[in-house]
């Protein structure tokens, strides 16, 4: 990946057909999303409407847990190999 894609800025947008999709915010739809999440809509009337709200919550959380995952390990901290994803 060259440098100027791995600089350019992220944007979470709800497209016509309802899935709400992670991509780079210079991307003029001839790629592939990054991520794509589609709620049913039992789930939006659950979530009162505030669907974005969530799927904004999980975008980042996944991105967090990312930059945990590919930070180098320094030599004196345990790496924990029973860790569980949820």
């Amino acid at each position: 990946m060259d440098q100027d894609r791995a600089a350019s800025f992220l944007e979470i947008i709800e497209l016509p057909n309802g899935d709400i999709v992670l991509r780079r915010s210079d991307d003029e739809g001839s790629e592939e999303p990054l991520l794509t999440m589609k709620f049913s809509e039992e789930a939006k009337v659950y979530l009162d409407g505030e669907y974005l709200q969530v799927a904004k919550a999980m975008f980042d959380a996944g991105m967090k847990e990312v930059a945990e995952l590919t930070q180098p390990q320094s030599s004196d901290e345990e790496t924990n190999e029973n860790r569980v994803l949820h």
